[in-house]
C-alpha cells in the first residue's frame, strides 16, 4: 500500500522537526508500506543540516512544489535577522503580531491552495490509500483536509506539538477573532481526521475530547546515536544541553543555584562547565551573565544531527528543559529519547507529574525537578557532582528499546493499515 506523507520540514532542514518523518520514511518500506513525500522545492530552513540527505531511501519518490513565505520578505529586508536564530523569533512585538494575526493558522497557509491543486491532480493519475500530514506548520494539516474530502481517502493527522495551545503563541498577541479562527481550524483537523496521532500520552487526552481516534507514537532515536567506539566523558564536571533553547525554557532557577554554589565551593566552580549546542536565546545569555557564570559557558552554536550526539556522549550531566508554560505536562521533546542513549544521567526541569517523568522513571534515566523546586534541584546537582568526583558518575538505563525508530514504524505501519482494513 501507498501513503501521501505531507510535511514542510524535510532534508536539507536541520533541527528536531525533521527528524520524525525523515525516520518514519527510512523504515516503512519493511513493513510493506510505500510511502511518497510532498514537501517545499525553493525554502531556506532557518537551520540546515545537508548530512541527513544521506538517510532519505534512494527509491523514495520525493514531490516536490515551491512555497511563497511572507516571512522570507522579513529576512532578507531586517538586517541581521537571518543570524538571530528561531530561539530569537518571537523577539519582534511588531513582527510577531503580524504573524500572529495576519497569517492564520502559519505563514505558510499560502501553499494551501497551490498544494491541493497539484496533489488532487496527481491522485488522479496515481493511487494512494492513507494520506498523513506533519504539523506545525498546521498548515500542512488544512492541505491534507481538503484531499481527504474530495478524494475520499483515509487521513491522519499527526501533531508533533499543540496548536492553539503551542506555547509560544501568547506572544504573538493574537486577538480574541484571532483564536476563536485557529480553534475552529483545530477543531476541523481533529474531527475530520481518521486518526489524530501525537507524542505523549498528555496530548493525547487533550486531542481526544474532539477526535474520535487518538494514537501515541512518540518520538525516538535511531541506530546513528547506538556506537560501539567508547567515547570518554570530559574531565570537567560538564552539564550540556543540547537544542533549541528559547525564553520559555529559560532556567533562571537552574542558573541562580550554579551560582550559589559556585560561591560557596572554589572546586565547584573550578570543576563546572555548560555547553549550550544550539540556538540560544538572549535571555537565557542575559542570566548567564547576570549570574556571573560567563566563564563557565560555552556557547557551541548550532551543530550537525552527528556532532549533536558526540555532544551528548561526551557530557557529564545532560540537561533538558521543558517550557514553563500551561499544559507542559504533554511536553516530551525529541531530544530525550537521544538522551536515553547516551547512557549519561539526565537532569530535568519541568513538571514533576507529567510524561517526562514517567518516562524517565520507567527507563531510570535520571530525574525532574519542579520549575520552582530550588531544594530538590541544589541537591540533585550536588548529588551528581559528588559523584563525579568519586568517579562513579554513570547510569544503567533500561527499557529504552521500544523508543528505537524503527519500534516506532512498526507502530505506525500497523496504524496505517488499520485504516485500510
Amino acid at each position: 500500500m501507498k501513503v501521501l506523507i505531507i510535511t514542510y520540514y524535510w532534508p536539507p532542514a536541520g533541527g528536531s522537526g525533521v527528524q520524525r518523518w525523515l525516520k518514519f520514511v527510512k523504515y516503512l518500506q519493511e513493513f510493506g508500506i510505500e510511502p511518497i513525500v510532498y514537501t517545499v522545492d525553493n525554502v531556506n530552513y532557518p537551520k540546515e543540516d545537508a548530512s541527513l540527505i544521506k538517510e532519505i531511501p534512494n527509491n523514495i519518490k520525493i514531490l516536490k512544489q515551491p512555497i511563497w513565505d511572507p516571512t522570507s520578505l522579513v529576512s532578507k529586508n531586517k538586517k541581521g535577522s537571518q543570524n538571530k536564530g528561531v530561539s530569537n523569533s518571537t523577539k519582534n512585538g511588531i513582527l510577531s503580531f503580524i504573524r500572529g494575526n495576519f497569517f492564520v493558522p502559519d505563514p505558510k497557509i499560502f501553499w494551501v491552495k497551490p498544494s491541493y491543486r497539484f496533489l488532487h491532480k496527481y491522485l488522479k493519475s496515481n493511487k494512494i490509500d492513507v494520506i498523513i500530514s506533519t504539523g506545525p506548520p498546521h498548515s500542512m494539516h488544512l492541505i491534507a483536509k481538503k484531499l481527504h474530502k474530495k478524494n475520499n481517502i483515509k487521513w491522519i493527522a499527526d501533531f508533533r506539538d499543540p496548536w492553539t495551545d503551542l506555547y509560544y503563541n501568547k506572544e504573538f498577541k493574537q486577538l480574541s477573532t484571532v483564536i476563536r479562527r485557529n480553534r475552529k481550524l483545530e477543531e476541523s483537523v481533529l474531527k475530520e481526521a481518521d486518526c489524530v496521532l501525537t507524542v505523549s500520552n498528555s496530548l493525547k487526552e487533550g486531542f481526544s475530547k474532539i477526535a474520535s481516534r487518538v494514537e501515541v507514537i512518540t518520538n525516538g532515536f535511531d541506530d546513528e546515536v547506538i556506537t560501539k567506539n567508547i567515547v570518554r566523558p570530559d574531565k570537567k564536571f560538564t552539564i550540556s544541553y543540547i537544542g533549541l533553547l528559547p525564553k520559555q525554557s529559560n532556567p533562571k532557577l537552574f542558573f541562580k543555584v550554579l551560582e550559589e554554589l559556585s560561591s560557596h565551593n572554589e572546586d565547584f566552580k573550578n570543576d563546572l562547565h555548560i555547553n549550550l549546542v544550539g540556538d540560544i536565546s538572549d535571555e537565557v545569555k542575559a542570566e548567564i551573565k547576570g549570574n556571573n557564570l560567563q566563564n563557565n559557558v560555552s556557547f557551541i552554536g548550532y551543530v550537525s544531527h552527528r556532532e549533536a550526539i558526540e555532544y551528548q556522549k561526551k557530557a557529564q550531566v545532560l540537561l533538558l528543559l521543558i517550557p514553563n508554560v500551561k499544559k507542559s505536562e504533554g511536553i516530551l521533546t525529541g531530544k530525550l529519547f537521544e538522551y536515553l542513549t547516551a547512557k549519561r544521567p539526565i537532569l530535568a526541569i519541568g513538571p514533576e507529574n507529567g510524561d517526562l517523568s514517567t518516562v524517565l522513571k520507567e527507563t531510570n534515566a535520571g530525574v525532574v525537578c519542579g520549575f520552582d523546586n530550588k531544594e530538590k534541584l541544589t541537591s540533585e546537582i550536588l548529588t551528581l557532582y559528588n559523584k563525579y568526583k568519586e568517579g562513579n558518575l554513570y547510569v544503567k538505563s533500561t527499557n529504552i528499546k521500544k523508543y528505537h525508530r524503527k519500534e516506532l514504524t512498526k507502530k505506525l505501519a500497523s496504524i496505517i493499515k488499520s485504516l485500510h482494513s
